[in-house]
């Protein structure tokens, strides 16, 4: 009888493990509403979170024109215009050929500091290469009408065979008016590399030469573009709008994702400081922290998968001036968890609390922006990705 009780007991386990391990990891994710939604918050209390616009592909980053309008990009490769809180349905000509594989594609967007004159705009990309190899790439072109003109790389980093992972980049124009530009490396030790441009950010002029005071000019064994080193994937990068400090935030695998504020010649430390484990559960590594190694200025255990990131400095959300907003894609490695999360800091940028927002919407938060209205503007990393923005709600 006792044998048989547990020889029931084995089969009924084996059946459960058997239709678990067939059920896909995740939470139901509804289709997103056309909205608004009005939501409750910690400090800044209700808000309405409006669809502006639907029917994006995979979009990756926002920027603002001087006359209201927005460029979008969609990681397939294309650049859209959205005017008077319309679609334009036909993409912008002239952007370049992207390698499309994975989260590769296209990248991000910035506008030149003298865009109103210049009409400079600034693409980052998958190029794609011989024998499947692919690049991060930075381009630059001219915005005419309904093309960007002129366009041409002006710089690329190491070719890399497509499954190397890690071809994210994001681009920011400092106040010393020089463009930053990050290239991933994820599951990699090319970041400790000082001979490769994985896991770096670069620091470039406009034209993308190289400056002279750079920190590794002349240094043998250097890529000279380097500005700093130790980075995964820096899926968020940023002028501090207050103190004009760069700052990004990267992914961590499981765990380890970080905010760092970037200074000249340091090293963040990946993989050989993280505060994250492997996907497969090890630690990545014994301690997460080491001699000349920087420690981040917020991290995350376990991982939200943090993208997009803006300072607030607008009227219209009192309780959140000088607030940091972050991206989430998902939590803690369940899809259909994204949202997008709050962290307040007192004066000296030490942490004090953070809040979990829109995680009612379940999506996968690719991009953070503020608006030149003061409202918070997002982006949807979904097959039918859409364009929020958040107001006070009356």
């Amino acid at each position: 009888m006792r044998h048989a009780l547990i020889l029931t007991i084995l089969l009924v386990a084996a059946g459960f493990g058997q239709q678990s391990a067939q059920q896909p990891i995740g939470v139901p994710v509804p289709p997103l509403g056309d909205g608004p939604f009005i939501l409750d918050t910690a400090e800044q209390h209700r808000i309405r979170v409006s669809v502006l616009v639907k029917g994006l592909s995979h979009p990756w980053s926002l920027a603002f024109l001087p006359d209201g309008s927005m460029l979008v990009t969609e990681r397939p490769g294309r650049l859209r215009m959205i005017r008077d809180g319309k679609l334009d349905p036909r993409p912008i000509s002239g952007v370049p050929a992207v390698h499309l594989i994975g989260n590769s594609g296209l990248m991000d967007v910035v506008l030149h500091p003298k865009f109103a004159e210049n009409k400079l705009v600034y693409l980052t990309y998958n190029k794609p290469g011989a024998n499947k190899q692919i690049a991060t790439a930075l381009a630059r072109g001219r915005l005419d009408g309904p093309a960007l003109t002129d366009v041409r790389d002006i710089f690329v980093a190491d070719w890399l065979p497509e499954n190397a992972n890690g071809y994210n980049s994001r681009i920011v124009f400092g106040r010393d008016g020089m463009i930053y530009v990050s290239n991933g490396a994820s599951n990699s030790d090319a970041a400790q590399d000082p001979n490769s441009h994985r896991g770096k950010i670069m620091r470039l002029r406009d034209d993308g030469t190289v400056p002279p005071d750079n920190p590794f000019v002349g240094s043998a064994g250097y890529k000279p573009q380097i500005y700093s080193m130790g980075h995964r994937n820096t899926l968020g990068l940023i002028v501090h709008p207050v103190t004009g400090a760069v700052w990004n935030n990267e992914n961590g695998p499981n765990g380890g994702d970080e905010i760092n504020i970037i200074l000249p010649g340091r090293n963040y430390g990946w993989p050989v400081a993280s505060y994250g484990r492997t996907y497969e559960g090890p630690r990545v590594s014994e301690v997460p922290w080491r001699e000349g190694i920087e420690q981040p200025l917020v991290f995350w255990v376990p991982s939200i998968a943090v993208s997009g990131m803006a300072v607030y400095t607008g009227d219209r959300f009192p309780a959140w001036k000088n607030n940091v907003f972050v991206g989430s894609m998902r939590m803690g490695e369940i899809p259909g968890t994204g949202h997008l999360e709050r962290i307040v800091f007192n004066d000296k940028t030490e942490e004090l609390r953070r809040e979990i927002m829109l995680s009612e919407l379940h999506q996968r938060i690719r991009d953070v922006r503020q608006g030149p209205d003061g409202l918070l503007y997002l982006l949807t990393d979904e097959d039918a990705g859409t364009l929020l923005r958040i107001e006070p709600a009356r």
